[in-house]
């Protein structure tokens, strides 16, 4: 079973009203909106690196660069 490890944040007063107005639309404690947003957060950024590396990784397979031993030869031209 998971175990919650608590913090104490600040947040200015217009982020934490806002905070709170979604906790109470939604039905939530303010520690899920909280919750919710990081993980939202770590999602966006997986994504975004996982576009990254698929944008490089087809810029690399174009230019014939499929190993590490290509990748060094490249950057010594």
């Amino acid at each position: 079973m998971a175990t919650a490890v608590k913090k104490t944040i600040s947040l200015p007063p217009e982020l934490a009203r806002a905070a709170e107005r979604m906790a109470q639309d939604d039905g939530k404690t303010l520690s899920a909106v909280v919750q919710d947003a990081l993980r939202a957060r770590a999602v966006r950024l997986r994504n975004e690196l996982a576009a990254l590396q698929e944008y490089w990784s087809r810029r690399a397979k174009e230019r014939g660069i499929l190993t590490e031993e290509d990748l060094e030869r490249y950057l010594r031209q």
